[in-house]
Formats: structure tokens, sequence, C-alpha cells
């Protein structure tokens, strides 16, 4: 029999345990390989880079290349996924009674607003990336699973924020709208010269696509997933 006092307050949970020190350096390490194979991907175009040319610029050795990734393509996988790691990090920290609309632009806009020449670096070589992606099938593909990963982990923090009365199809539309509101965004902004604040920016066409894709969800006109009345 239970002896827990009645109305007791639950523990709260142990936070997940840090990376251990190898868990760290790897990831160091595959980032370093991400960052070299975008400067190379963007300087000469994946058609006249190489594997080896990728380890070399990272200062790494071609077998360890291979031990992280399986082609060339496949090494900017790193730092396209950090991008979609940290705005969701901002979603999930959204304030308690904050609306997914506003919570989902704010996260956007904040995420793709580059706050210091590091920031707006990198989402030029993110625009290098794409122009380089579009004559190179293999990097698309990395590009477009990158973002579908993106899109099944923002399902679980959708669902956070909207509570489990929620319609899960609502909630999975809501994740997929965000991901490609970001998605057809940084794709828009790399086929043009537009800078990286202000209008035509990747904030400013992402929180357009955003209004535009999820316009018509009962999820974002009430923040319940009934219907709002007429």
């Amino acid at each position: 029999m239970s002896t827990k006092p009645e109305g007791a307050t639950p523990p709260t949970p142990s936070p997940p345990p840090l990376p251990s020190l190898t868990e760290r350096r790897k990831a160091a390490t595959q980032l370093d390989i991400a960052r070299a194979a975008v400067e190379l991907f963007t300087e000469r175009g994946p058609d006249d880079t190489t594997a080896e040319d990728i380890a070399q610029r990272a200062g790494v050795a071609l077998r360890t290349f291979y031990r992280y990734f399986r082609s060339k393509q496949d090494a900017v996988a790193p730092l396209l996924a950090g991008g979609a790691d940290r705005w969701r990090e901002l979603l999930a920290a959204t304030e308690p009674g904050a609306g997914l609309p506003e919570a989902l632009e704010r996260s956007i806009a904040a995420s793709l607003t580059p706050s210091s020449e590091a920031d707006a670096e990198g989402l030029r070589w993110t625009r290098g990336l794409l122009r380089a992606a579009a004559q190179d099938p293999a990097l698309r593909a990395v590009w477009y699973r990158v973002n579908q990963e993106s899109e099944e982990r923002l399902r679980e923090v959708v669902a956070g924020l909207t509570g489990p009365d929620a319609d899960p199809l609502e909630v999975r539309l809501a994740a997929a709208a965000a991901t490609d509101a970001i998605r057809i965004a940084l794709e828009s902004w790399a086929e043009t010269d537009a800078p990286e604040l202000g209008e035509g920016s990747p904030a400013a066409l992402a929180v357009r696509c955003l209004r535009e894709l999820m316009g018509g969800m009962r999820l974002l006109r009430d923040g319940t997933g009934e219907a709002s009345a007429p």
C-alpha cells in the first residue's frame, strides 16, 4: 500500500545527464568538418570538392571523416541541424500561456535574425549551400532529410505547448507548416541577394510563409484545437 500523502507534489524530474567529454569532442569534430564542407561547397561547388579536401580543411584525417560521414554531402548535416535545434529550444522556452501562433512567429523570427556577425555569416553560408544544392541532388537530399527530422522533433514541442486536448492531426500540421515556412523562406532568400535583415530577409520571409501556411488551422484560431465561434 502506498504511503504517499494525498495531494503531495510529485518529485521534479531530474535533468538529462550532460554529454560526456568524449561525446562533446565527437560533436565538436563533426561541426568542424561540417563548417569545412560548407565553406568548400560555397567556394568551389560540390563537384570540385572531395572528401579529402574537406578533411584537409577541417584538419582531420580522411579516415576520421568517413568515421562520421558516409559522403561529402552528408558532412553538412550537423551545421544545418544545429540551426533547427536552436529554433526548437527557443520555442520550447516559450512562457506558459502564450498562444501558439505568437510563439511560433517569435521563435522563428528570433532564430533567423542575426544578432552578431557570426550569425550573419552563418546565414550567408546557408545561402551558398542552398545555391550549390540546386545543382546537386545528393546535397538537396541532405537538406530535405534535416528538415524532415526537425519536423518530427518539433511535433513533441508543439504538443507540449498546446496541451493534451489538442487534435494530434492539428499538431502534426502545425509542425509541418512551421518547418516548411523556414525551409521555403531560406530557399527563396538564397535565390536573391536580399540582406540578412529587413525586407526580404529570412526572418521576414519565414513569418510571411508561416501566416500563409497556417491561416486555416483551428489550432491557431483559438489555441485549443476547437474552432472559434463565428
